[in-house]
């Protein structure tokens, strides 16, 4: 790894501190005060600054980042920023000093006293303990006069230029701490991200869901519509899958009892990527029983507006649409439902519902008699040319949250069969801004026809359907041991916080985004 001359002169300065007995990395701190509640002071009568100057009498203390620092002889100013905002801080020549953790000092030798420590020794990107009491500068800016501070931990490498942060894309993806520090928006787009988690599981709770943990690795790939990813279990000697979701764990769960669960689970599928696909992505899946599609339908814009009223933002959000125009998007609840087969036989011209399992050839036709195209369409299986002529002719022109019903029957092997028309599953999903964002079904839990439907999805994975369903005898078993009526659902996590902070890639609400491992040694940045 090569280095900058910066950064090489930073490495220095830790020899020069620690022949001061200045430790570079501190073991602890006990940090009390956040930056934001500092900020939230109201003006009050603060004292005059050469009063504090003087004699500092309100000792309050914090610590973070150094990111910016100027000199001005006799005092400097700087800024110090923690994971809750900034704030200005002022040194003064005559009023400075530094603690070794062992005994508070205004000089450390004949040639270094703590100011100049502060000047000469510390940089961008440092952190350090201050104590300190709050004033009003000239500028009526709220300001912390440092009376001691104490060194935390030394930067060896420099931040990005503090006005422009990074500006290459990929870099922002590959060292995000770096875009955290330098952009705003970015620090809270991840904080809004976590919230949204937290507020989403606390409406599970009040709703009496019971949140369990399923395993990643599967002896079977079961789920529709994706393929997996397959590791080796060196003990068992034995090729496992990652799962594609944890949805047949789950609804094992409830022939164990449990009524209501969920889980917020790392899900990967071997697909491609593009600004609305990743290969690993984090979901929220739930079962309940005695519920149908219906019933999930009313859960779905509850729970939306339990979120929009518990994050206090407004239901009306700017989205840009395929054409990059933005768009304001309303999710006031309820939201327009919309017939699957209805609305893609029209888009299409092609009527969907006449179409069985061994008709791939006859509608691969028909797909290309109409002029339609999309990749690798000649080896897909009936329900996989079905789904991708729907992303191709329906998708893409649904901006506002709709509520997407009424699939055929091939479409979702572990759905319920409707009772009204048994060539239809009770299933939707909700579509905003042309992505999926959530889907749910009443659950089919006849053992016998779960059976024949696997049965299916095996003949189409013969015929090269990367994507179809594979084979759960464990899954058919526990259902055999009597499993209730009950409905399924799962939301993307990943694509709702990106269309509710205005991004355009899921990349950009996902803090650590896989990216492709770089060969070769970087550069140093200077």
């Amino acid at each position: 790894m090569l280095y900058g001359e910066e950064t090489k002169v930073r490495i220095e300065k830790i020899q020069r501190m620690k022949s001061l007995w200045i430790i570079p990395y501190a073991s602890k701190f006990n940090k009390k005060d956040k930056i934001s509640d500092i900020n939230s002071v109201e003006n009050g009568n603060f004292r005059d600054i050469n009063d504090i100057i003087a004699e500092t009498k309100v000792w309050i203390t914090t610590a973070w980042r150094i990111t910016l620092y100027r000199s001005f002889w006799k005092i400097s100013f700087a800024k110090l920023q923690d994971s809750t905002w900034d704030i200005q801080i002022m040194f003064s020549r005559e009023n400075c000093s530094i603690n070794t953790w062992t005994e508070i000092k205004n000089t450390l030798s004949e040639e270094m006293s703590a100011f100049k420590f502060m000047e000469k020794l510390v940089d961008v990107g440092d952190f350090i303990w201050i104590r300190w009491e709050l004033f009003m500068t000239h500028k009526w800016e709220l300001t912390i006069f440092v009376n001691e501070f104490q060194f935390l931990s030394k930067a060896i490498r420099p931040l990005p230029e503090k006005f422009h942060g990074i500006q290459d894309q990929e870099a922002i993806y590959r060292q995000r701490y770096l875009d955290l520090i330098t952009n705003q928006e970015s620090y809270d787009r991840f904080v809004f991200r976590s919230d949204f988690i937290r507020i989403m599981r606390n409406f599970y709770h009040e709703n009496w869901f019971l949140e369990i943990e399923t395993p990643i690795l599967w002896s079977s790939a079961s789920w529709a519509a994706a393929a997996p990813f397959v590791t080796h279990h060196n003990d068992y000697d034995t090729d496992f899958f990652l799962h594609i979701s944890p949805e047949t764990s789950l609804k094992k769960a409830t022939v164990w009892r449990f009524e209501k669960v969920f889980e917020i689970a790392r899900d990967f599928r071997n697909e491609w990527s593009d600004p609305s696909h990743m290969q690993e992505f984090t979901m929220v899946e739930h079962y309940a029983v005695y519920w149908d599609f219906e019933d999930n339908m009313r859960f779905t814009e509850s729970m939306f507006d339990y979120l929009f009223e518990n994050l206090k933002i407004d239901k009306i959000v700017k989205i840009k649409d395929k054409e990059w125009n933005i768009r304001d998007v309303d999710f006031s609840t309820p939201w327009e439902k919309i017939d699957y087969i209805e609305w893609v036989t029209k888009a299409s011209g092609i009527d969907i519902i006449k179409y069985w399992q061994d008709d791939a050839e006859k509608l691969r036709k028909d797909i290309k008699d109409k002029w339609i195209q999309f990749e690798w369409m000649d080896k897909m299986w009936v329900t996989t040319l079905i789904d991708y002529l729907y992303k191709k002719v329906l998708r893409p022109k649904i901006i506002w949250p709709s509520i997407i019903y009424n699939y055929p029957k091939l479409m979702q092997p572990l759905a319920r069969i409707s009772d009204i028309n048994p060539n239809t599953v009770e299933q939707f999903q909700v579509v905003v801004n042309w992505w999926e964002i959530l889907k749910a079904y009443s659950e089919l839990v006849d053992p016998i026809l779960q059976k024949s439907n696997f049965e299916d999805q095996a003949k189409a994975s013969a015929e090269w359907d990367t994507e179809a369903t594979s084979w759960d005898d464990d899954f058919v078993l526990a259902m055999e041991y009597w499993m209730p009526c009950q409905s399924w659902f799962w939301m993307w996590i990943d694509r709702i916080v990106t269309l509710l902070t205005g991004q355009d890639n899921l990349r950009d609400s996902v803090l650590f985004p896989l990216t492709k491992p770089i060969l070769e040694n970087m550069e140093s940045k200077k």
